[in-house]
């Protein structure tokens, strides 16, 4: 008889992704506040996309080679993706302190380095510990409480930065005070949520013959890096399908989290940083509160995604989820009433939800279980890469092609994302059906066969 994994309650399943939260807040405020901090200490307009590839570089780096050690680690006492969400948030934790402190731009850069590779440490274990820790038909409300948790941790990031600079006055050096409170607000709720999350699960044992394999497993420091080789490999032709379509999108979202803050300036308020300082910090507050709102309607609708998956299919739920963001981001530069920002944003929002859980659902059927963390981080190499071409490429293209300007930015990451939600349509549909013994909120992904 084949063992199965027991099934968690909606609140368990809630408190081991609780730390997904901390990790979320950080990840906002380095979409929202630390290109503003940036501009602050000088950048030009093209300098920004070279200096963001601390985030996607580390991603490359960090996350299949955490995947694989994870997958191949154990620990009675500490568990297996345990120690790395703590390794992880707590250098998050003393990045997010001292980031507000740079006092050059060269410093800002370097913090960022450490803050990225510590949230890679933290974050690529628990897309692994879904699929560790739930059956199968549980899948869909673990990812998609995922996205519900970035959501949230992202929403409050972005709010804080409104909040603070509306109540904190004055400057430190070249960066102003109400940046300091929202960074030391992550550098709380990083190492707190995490620390719920460990407390509250407790990791399932390998059996004797997982146990037996890991201690057969040749070790070295090269041993990680020739397991992510292999299983690319061994890669099952939808993850392949996923990488062109993660082409588009994350270029894409790098794109709008680049220059959201400067196209709002220009829209809305008519500035610039160069040309009125203490209206762009404006905003940049702004600029907060949209993102959060946005990321309000990623957590409002990140469980309503689950039931449309299973009525429509993810691919089908996806398709709907990339239009609806590429139509708001090509309007957003041609809105300069601030509050009608609002209604592009809520698009963006339900797909940002789709962007964060429902890919791993038309994936983690292929993947095999002794591969979880290796196959999970080699989906975050499909994320960092674009990325990369982005920190890479668009410099040259924002300069050259684009006139520097911020709209035209967010109007070509618009286009990316209708070309992400054409890329979709290559992926074999699939379908996410209720499984008859389990309650009706709970999900099962099967593929269904042309």
């Amino acid at each position: 008889m084949t063992w199965q994994k027991p099934r968690l309650t909606f609140s368990q399943i809630i408190n081991m992704n609780v730390g997904f939260f901390g990790i979320q807040y950080s990840f906002g405020l380095q979409q929202s506040a630390v290109n503003p901090i940036y501009d602050f200490l000088g950048a030009s307009p093209d300098q920004i996309p070279l200096l963001n590839l601390a985030g996607p570089i580390t991603g490359l780096l960090i996350q299949p080679m955490i995947g694989a050690l994870s997958d191949k680690t154990w620990s009675p006492r500490f568990g297996r993706r345990k120690p790395y969400f703590f390794i992880g948030a707590m250098f998050c934790s003393i990045g997010l302190f001292l980031y507000p402190f740079s006092s050059s731009l060269w410093m800002a850069v370097g913090l960022l380095w450490v803050l990225d590779a510590a949230n890679n440490t933290a974050m690529e274990p628990y897309r692994a510990f879904i699929a560790d820790k739930l059956p199968p038909e549980q899948h869909a409300t673990g990812f998609l409480s995922q996205s519900f948790f970035t959501g949230l941790g992202i929403t409050l990031a972005n709010v804080s930065l409104y909040f603070f600079q509306k109540h904190i006055k004055g400057m430190h050096g070249q960066i102003p005070y109400w940046v300091f409170g929202s960074f030391f607000l992550g550098s709380i709720c990083s190492i707190t949520s995490v620390g719920w999350s460990i407390y509250k699960t407790p990791e399932i044992p390998p059996t004797s013959e997982e146990l037996a394999a890991l201690k057969a497993a040749k070790k070295g420091i090269a041993e990680p890096f020739i397991e992510i080789f292999e299983a690319i490999k061994d890669m099952p032709k939808v993850m392949w399908q996923l990488a062109l379509i993660y082409l588009f999108q994350w270029y894409a979202l790098f794109c709008y989290w680049q220059n959201a803050s400067k196209s709002i300036a220009e829209s809305v308020w008519h500035t610039s940083p160069s040309l009125n300082k203490s209206l762009y910090e404006e905003a940049v507050g702004w600029t907060g509160l949209v993102n959060g709102w946005y990321n309000v309607a990623t957590f409002l609708s990140a469980f309503a995604l689950v039931g449309l998956a299973k009525k429509y299919s993810p691919k089908l739920v996806h398709i709907v989820c990339l239009i609806m963001a590429g139509i708001g981001l090509l309007v957003f530069p041609h809105i300069e009433n601030k509050y009608l920002l609002f209604a592009p944003m809520t698009g963006f929002g339900i797909a940002w939800a789709s962007m964060m859980g429902v890919p791993y659902l038309m994936v983690v059927n292929n993947i095999p279980k002794e591969r979880y963390g290796v196959y999970m981080g080699i989906i975050n190499m499909m994320i960092v890469i674009p990325m990369i071409l982005q920190n890479v490429t668009f410099g040259f293209i924002l300069k050259h092609f684009l006139a520097n300007d911020p709209g035209r930015a967010i109007s070509f990451a618009g286009a990316f994302l209708l070309l992400a939600a054409l890329a979709t349509t290559l992926i074999k549909n699939t379908k996410v059906k209720e499984d008859t013994d389990v309650p009706p909120d709970v999900m099962s992904v099967t593929t269904e066969h042309p």
